[in-house]
């Protein structure tokens, strides 16, 4: 070994130690770790059963508020949240069967438990469809931070609901981990999905 390799040698040695994979470096704290988000809520599924926050202990959650006769956003939302799950089922089938997605209206007047319950049988056959009374999604949406309100122009007889788009990742203990990139397709859902989920 001539002068030269044996002064590199340690600082090389070090510099290779400090670029382990990512197996090695420690884990990042999820960006919503602490954050008030998520809470009680009992409400009702497409079978019209009693769903509570604490039937999902244990599992992963994406939490996504929105309504079933929304004209644009939230079918395409719900559309790449399935695709991302779906993919991350597709690439890691274990980690893949710990996510539940869940969609909660925002508009209880119209979507009954048989609505939710097709609407969400049509992206994913483990996507839970949940509504309620009025104050039981108020609660739920407060819980979230989420915010809704009707819009209806004078003598119109159909409405709009204008509400905020997130789909927020929540860990198996029901503590908020990251908000979803749903509007970015099902593979940005399914890459960070593959981040957080073990």
């Amino acid at each position: 070994m001539n002068s030269i390799s044996r002064i590199l040698a340690p600082a090389l040695a070090l510099a290779l130690a400090a670029c382990g994979g990512p197996a090695d470096a420690p884990a990042a704290p999820p960006p919503l770790a602490g954050a008030r988000i998520g809470g009680p809520f009992v409400l009702t599924d497409g079978q019209g059963r009693v769903v509570r926050d604490t039937d999902f202990a244990g599992k992963w959650r994406i939490m996504y508020f929105g309504y079933t006769y929304c004209p644009d956003v939230c079918p395409v939302d719900v559309q790449n949240i399935a695709a991302g799950v779906k993919a991350f089922e597709d690439e890691s089938p274990e980690r893949g069967a710990k996510v539940v997605p869940v969609f909660v209206t925002v508009d209880p007047e119209r979507d009954t438990p048989a609505v939710v319950g097709k609407f969400v049988s049509a992206f994913h056959p483990r996507m839970v469809g949940l509504t309620g009374s009025a104050q039981a999604i108020a609660d739920a949406a407060r819980a979230y931070g989420v915010t809704y309100a009707k819009q209806q122009s004078p003598g119109a007889t159909e409405y709009l609901m204008d509400h905020s788009r997130t789909a927020i990742l929540m860990d198996p203990q029901g503590r908020p981990v990251a908000l979803l990139p749903q509007d970015e397709g099902g593979p940005a859902v399914a890459a960070e999905l593959a981040k957080w989920v073990r």
